[in-house]
């Protein structure tokens, strides 16, 4: 697994927790700050987790607008929680991280909806990424 992958995971563990939690997503990436001191060997993804965070902390409003415009007929409140997380880092890379194509972000939130989400959410989340990457 790709040190991006791994930082993609932990930014969704981020997002999750706050979401299930019902805290400041601000919160929740305080507390994975203060564990990753103690965890050096995580450095590397660490630091493209904290940035993707930082960036749907800063952009979630123009995000949410998005996906919730091209997920037709579903809000943010109805989708899986990691759904909505997984969805919000994609559209975040897509948007406003020239570092990583569109194909890339959207593969990568794929599988992992395969993996960690319902039967139906890696086609939902593929859909979704699709038509908002055709928009930008």
């Amino acid at each position: 697994m790709s040190a991006r992958t791994k930082a993609r995971k932990r930014a969704l563990d981020i997002l999750y927790a706050a979401d299930v939690r019902q805290i400041p997503v601000s919160e929740a990436l305080a507390a994975e700050a203060a564990r990753a001191v103690s965890e050096p060997q995580r450095e590397s993804s660490w630091l493209y987790a904290r940035d993707i965070v930082d960036g749907v902390i800063d952009h979630q409003a123009e995000i949410d607008e998005t996906i919730e415009t091209y997920a037709q007929g579903w809000t943010l409140a109805r989708m899986p929680a990691v759904d909505r997380g997984l969805l919000r880092i994609a559209v975040w890379e897509i948007m406003f991280n020239d570092e990583v194509p569109a194909s890339v972000a959207i593969s990568e939130a794929v599988e992992a909806a395969g993996l960690l989400s319902t039967d139906d959410s890696s086609g939902f989340v593929n859909g979704v990424l699709g038509k908002i990457a055709q928009s930008v």
